[in-house]
């Protein structure tokens, strides 16, 4: 990898967690400085500005979260299997998995950037999209393969469970009950049982 590109990727990996944590609005410049150990025009070379900089990490912090999801999905070959891993990759287990620092970054950036930032929530929103997709693509499989009933709305159900996941993300940081977030997990488990 050409020094250019190594300086790039050194970039985001150490502003990732900075944004996940702190927001757009929240991180500053002396903050990028301070992760990365490198001064403005360091960061400044590599990047037109720090718009550039969040739309990198965004793309870094998503791609680490869909790198755990198809990690637990590759272990089952049903499409009841691989929702459900869903559920253990959110669920109880959530805190064994090396999720970004500050947790979704779908959540964290969805929220912060829906008035303040179009660029990041047209990201946000592709990502929410792509996420309700995939699991439309895996209950219609599931009703083709005949695990799941011919009558189970795809879309429906697809939306259900992301915000469900979402949300229970949202309430469980929030109020900082981890419980919250196992609730809801067991009502994910819930639906997807259902569609047999």
């Amino acid at each position: 990898m050409p020094k250019a590109e190594q300086t790039r990727a050194f970039i985001i990996e150490k502003a990732a967690p900075v944004f996940n944590i702190k927001g757009f609005a929240g991180t500053s410049l002396r903050d990028l400085e301070t992760a990365t150990g490198l001064t403005k025009g360091s960061i400044y070379n590599n990047f037109e500005n720090k718009d550039e900089v969040a739309r990198a990490v965004f793309d870094f912090n998503l791609s680490q979260v869909s790198k755990l999801i198809n990690a637990e999905m590759s272990r089952y070959h049903s499409a009841k299997g691989q929702l459900l891993a869903y559920v253990k990759v959110y669920g109880r287990d959530m805190l064994k998995y090396p999720f970004p620092k500050g947790g979704c970054p779908v959540l964290n950036t969805a929220i912060e950037s829906d008035d303040t930032h179009p660029e990041l929530r047209k990201k946000a929103s592709a990502a929410i999209i792509e996420w309700k997709d995939r699991i439309v693509n895996l209950v219609k499989m599931g009703i083709k393969s005949k695990e799941f009933r011919r009558s189970v709305d795809a879309e429906r159900t697809a939306l259900t469970i992301v915000a469900a996941i979402e949300g229970a993300i949202m309430v469980s940081k929030v109020t900082g009950r981890l419980d919250y977030l196992n609730v809801v997990m067991k009502s994910v488990k819930e639906i997807i049982e259902g569609l047999e």
